[in-house]
Formats: structure tokens, C-alpha cells, sequence
């Protein structure tokens, strides 16, 4: 009999979740990040809500812009990114861009949207990137926002004690079981998004005010067919994330 040659056997994914809350600090993070991993999950079932900390009312260089026109154009292509992607609600916290602080005020504000939302699942940036490439300053508000998530998801969310006075709300203590951290060069964990790479595309081009339409698209397929090198088994484009499975 001729020898079978034995495959490399295929990476075991996490099932989709049901509940996803993705959690980041401007409008445009979450496409570029995860677009292609929310509308791979959404297709499936999942019930993804986005949570903005800000509105990106400091992201514009044109003179006549105002911080009240620019937060109502921003979060208007959020919206259109999120029908785009299947994205189920967008809670604008609408904090002052570039100022966001880990404060105890802002985890108990994010341990009652957890509360509330209930995901199963919760995206949002690593904290420890802080330089990427040699070229690269991570935003402060991303810094912020993904420590006061990580704090606000263990243990605060958890624990009855913590915010009591959330329980006066009725917010009862939540346990989120997956966390995907944007993890830039440290990702450990891969999601093929080859079948919706090109929403995710269109779903970045709804951001018009922040970015090139006609140049995004060739940048970002160079980033998603890198990832893809770490998919097993193989796939065109993909989404990397540090993987935690909480107990």
C-alpha cells in the first residue's frame, strides 16, 4: 500500500460567541482591527455590539471643523460601517478624544455597560503595545481604553462586591468568558476573515474623514495577508489577537 502522508492537523478555533462586545476609543478602530472578525461572527449568529469611548472630536485637520460637527460626521460613519458589518448597536460614551484616563469612574462606567450587554466575548486593544515597527506610537486612548476594559472585565464586572451601587441599578455581576486583545506584532491567535476582507474594506471606507478610500484598501491587504501566514489551515487574509479564555 502506498504511505498516506499525515496533514498537519488543523487549529482548533473557539466556537462563535453569542454575545460580543467590542470596546475601542474612536470610530475607525474596530474596522481596522476586527471589521472582518465581526462581520465573519455577526454572519453567524453573533450579537455584536460596539462601544466607542470616544467620538474622535480632535481627529481633523481642517480649520473649519468643530468638535460638535466632527463627533456627528464621525459617529454617522460608525453607523454606516456597523449596518455595513451586521453590527447589532454602537454605544457612543462620547468622553473627550485624547484625554480618556484610567480612572476608577471610567471602569465602573465600562463594568456597567458589561453588565448590561452581557457578552460572552469582548475585543479590544492590548494595553502593553505601546511601539510598533520603529515608526509607530500607539494612541494613548487606545493604552487607556484597553487597560480600563481588561480591568473592568476581571474582576470588577465579576465580583457583587465591586460597585454595589450597580446593583441598585439591577446590574447584576457579569463573567465574560473570551477576550481577544488587538495585539499588533503579538498575536497568538488568528481568525480567517478571507470571506470578508472585502466588507471589511467597505466597512473602513464608510470612515471617509480619517482616511485615504482610494489607498486604504491595498495597505490593509497587505496587513491581513501577513496575518494570514499563521492560519492553519491556510487562508488568504486574517485578523490576529492575543487569545484569552477566562475561567
Amino acid at each position: 500500500m502506498a504511505e498516506v502522508e499525515e496533514s498537519e492537523p488543523k487549529e482548533e478555533q473557539p466556537k462563535t460567541p453569542g454575545r460580543v462586545a467590542a470596546i475601542f476609543a474612536h470610530p475607525d478602530d474596530a474596522e481596522f482591527i476586527c471589521a472582518g472578525t465581526v462581520a465573519k461572527w455577526a454572519a453567524e449568529g453573533a450579537h455584536v455590539t460596539y462601544v466607542l469611548m470616544t467620538s474622535g472630536d480632535k481627529g481633523s485637520d481642517d480649520p473649519s471643523m468643530t468638535p460638535e460637527q466632527l463627533i456627528a460626521l464621525r459617529e454617522a460613519e460608525q453607523r454606516a460601517a456597523c449596518a455595513l458589518l451586521g453590527v447589532k448597536d454602537v454605544v457612543f460614551l462620547r468622553h473627550p478624544d485624547a484625554m480618556l484616563v484610567n480612572s476608577l469612574e471610567l471602569r465602573k462606567e465600562i463594568v456597567r455597560v458589561i453588565r448590561t450587554i452581557k457578552p460572552d466575548a469582548v475585543i479590544t486593544f492590548d494595553p502593553t503595545v505601546r511601539y510598533v515597527d520603529g515608526r509607530y506610537i500607539n494612541h494613548p486612548d487606545h493604552r487607556v481604553t484597553g487597560d480600563v476594559t481588561l480591568d473592568a472585565v476581571y474582576p470588577a464586572a465579576r465580583d457583587r462586591l465591586t460597585f454595589p451601587e450597580l446593583l441598585a441599578e439591577g446590574l447584576e455581576p457579569h463573567k465574560v468568558s473570551e477576550v481577544y486583545l488587538s495585539g499588533m506584532d503579538q498575536a497568538d491567535h488568528w481568525i480567517d476573515i478571507t470571506d470578508y476582507f472585502d466588507l471589511k474594506i467597505e466597512a473602513l471606507k464608510a470612515h471617509a474623514s480619517q482616511i485615504d478610500v482610494d489607498e486604504v484598501g491595498e495597505w490593509v491587504r497587505e496587513w491581513a495577508t501577513e496575518a494570514a501566514k499563521n492560519l492553519n489551515p491556510g487562508g488568504k487574509y486574517a485578523e490576529g489577537f492575543r487569545y484569552l479564555k477566562l475561567d
